[in-house]
């Protein structure tokens, strides 16, 4: 074992303005939202399967938590030094605006100005990422390999080996000198030797990189950062364009330069407050077998030829926590921290990019079906069809395999209610008139089907309001709150309202039926009933609709 220089404590640590891992866990630690299991845990079999019953359970999402892991061991009894904490990113939302250092309600905006105002890292000389090195000769020895890293088995039963889960590649682009910051999968298969998949549907910007050395004749510099500071991993798991640093972004979340030190051994530069960082060069002329593993599309990824890295060395903090993460059938902690950034950034892209004011919100489905396959636009009621269609084409030109269905719905309905949807499908979209099919587009993430020769398509519909509809029936607003005061007076268990809890106007609607209604609650409805006994006709058909009748006749005029 090698150490990095024995620099005193000032100039081994860095200042920094952003919280690093252990200041987030202190953070959900007062907050509590974070779970310290110290008895014994086995990595290959407990470790997952644990903390994925918060997810399938039945708890409502706030009620999620971290785990740290303190006491970790193998399948083979073998114990380890670094703890391993689960869930502390994305396990709700509470725990991911906690590490945003914002606001629920200012998350999007947050994004939104990270990405519009990126702030240059800074370079320093020494970090705590490199408290301790292991390089050449080194890592053959037990345990100073990949095999010190208590890298859990996310889906025991179907894992064919421990893969790191959280873990930010960093490439650079051997053209321009940008680096590329992405979150991939990673098998463990030797002490030196990793395994990666860089899902290639989703166009990331390490595939390209590759192609370029591969083209060149020569290996890929790599480091892969297993744990960083929040805002870190936070933009790694966002799908910037290729030009974009990660880490630039990164810094425009912070509100402040990200500190970066260089690599021992490669040319690039890594987070100086990782946790642990592996270095290595991947392979461009062979490929190699990699996973059966369980994927976030809800199925297992079978085993495909893929990339690797043959490691030259491995830094770590002397105190370091590896980060693992819920992937898998969705909800997860891997689905929501792709969601909670993903959205705000498509919306900004409608609203700004294409200038379609009319989109209000962007509504990613999540459970099962793991936020691209349904994509709903929540869209400014009266927006022309012309508009709708247009946000609708827009949406699915943000990425080859984003949006297989793609509905459109006014503001008065909650895309999280996939109810309220099917709804506003069933009474808003004519099939005939509202529904088109784009071919040509990928299938995306996820279990590749031969038919069609491979190729998907996407189903788009508008489910958004043509005409004026009648009122939802459902009292009042005023009526069912007041109902509610007495529902609380009486003990009854806590309402969880779901949208639509009271009725409102779609437009069809007049004042004289205001009056109406308002004689019915005040006991009066026998003067409506003497009323409309003065309206009585003998040359109508049963069910014929008053208001046709009344708007035929002032067209007559």
């Amino acid at each position: 074992m090698s150490k990095s220089k024995p620099a005193d404590a000032k100039s081994a640590t860095p200042p920094r303005a952003y919280p690093d891992l252990h200041d987030h866990l202190d953070a959900l630690r007062k907050a509590g939202l974070l779970i310290e299991v110290d008895r014994p845990i086995c990595k290959d079999t407990e470790m997952h399967p644990l903390v994925r019953w918060q997810f399938r359970g039945g708890f409502p999402e706030h009620e999620r938590k971290a785990f740290l892991f303190t006491n970790v061991h193998d399948a083979k009894g073998k114990k380890y030094d670094i703890p391993v904490v689960v869930g502390c990113l994305a396990a709700s939302r509470e725990i991911y605006r906690i590490g945003l250092n914002c606001p629920l309600d200012k998350i999007a905006e947050t994004w939104s100005n990270a990405e519009a105002n990126p702030i240059k890292p800074k370079i320093v000389e020494t970090a705590p990422c490199q408290e301790i090195v292991y390089q050449g000769a080194d890592l053959d020895k037990p345990g100073q390999g990949l095999d010190g890293i208590p890298v859990p088995i996310s889906t025991p039963g179907w894992d064919n080996a421990p893969y790191t889960t959280l873990s930010q590649y960093i490439t650079k682009d051997p053209d321009t000198g940008v680096q590329n910051l992405g979150n991939y999968r990673g098998q463990i298969k030797t002490r030196k030797r990793l395994g990666m998949n860089p899902s290639l549907e989703l166009r990331p910007g390490i595939y390209v990189h590759w192609q370029k050395y591969k083209k060149m004749g020569k290996k890929m510099p790599a480091c892969v950062v297993l744990g960083a500071p929040p805002a870190i991993t936070f933009t790694s798991n966002q799908k910037l364009p290729e030009h974009v640093d990660e880490f630039d972004v990164a810094g425009g979340l912070v509100g402040s330069p990200i500190n970066l030190v260089r690599a021992k051994t490669v040319d690039l530069l890594v987070p100086a407050e990782a946790e642990i960082v592996i270095e290595g060069y991947i392979d461009t002329e062979w490929l190699e077998p990699e996973a059966p593993f369980g994927e976030s599309h809800g199925h297992v990824n079978l085993q495909e030829y893929n990339a690797f890295m043959d490691v030259t060395c491995i830094t770590r903090k002397k105190k370091a926590i590896l980060t693992s993460i819920i992937s898998q059938v969705t909800p997860s902690e891997s689905s929501l921290i792709k969601k909670v950034g993903m959205e705000p950034m498509l919306l900004n892209s409608l609203r700004n990019g294409l200038g379609l004011k009319c989109v209000k919100r962007v509504f990613l489905h999540e459970p099962l079906t793991n936020l691209r396959k349904v994509v709903i636009l929540v869209i400014e009621r009266d927006t022309p069809s012309v508009e709708v269609w247009r946000a609708i084409y827009g949406l699915l030109g943000q990425n080859r395999a984003m949006g297989k269905f793609v509905i459109a719905i006014n503001d008065d309905i909650d895309p999280e209610n996939m109810d309220a949807v099917w709804w506003a499908m069933s009474y808003r979209c004519n099939p005939v008139l509202d529904v088109q099919i784009m071919q040509h587009r990928d299938q995306g993430h996820g279990p590749r089907s031969q038919r069609n020769g491979g190729v998907d398509a996407s189903v788009c519909f508008d489910a958004t309001l043509k005409d004026d509809f009648p009122p939802i029936s459902l009292p009042k607003k005023e009526y069912m709150e007041r109902a509610k005061v007495i529902w609380d007076e009486l003990g009854l268990p806590t309402l969880k309202p779901q949208s639509p809890w009271f009725g409102y106007s779609l437009g069809d609607w007049s004042e004289d039926f205001d009056v109406q209604a308002d004689r019915a609650v005040q006991g009066d409805y026998w003067v409506t009933g003497d009323i409309i006994a003065q309206q009585r006709r003998n040359d109508v058909e049963m069910n014929t609709e008053i208001g046709r009748l009344s708007k035929k006749k002032d067209g007559d005029h």
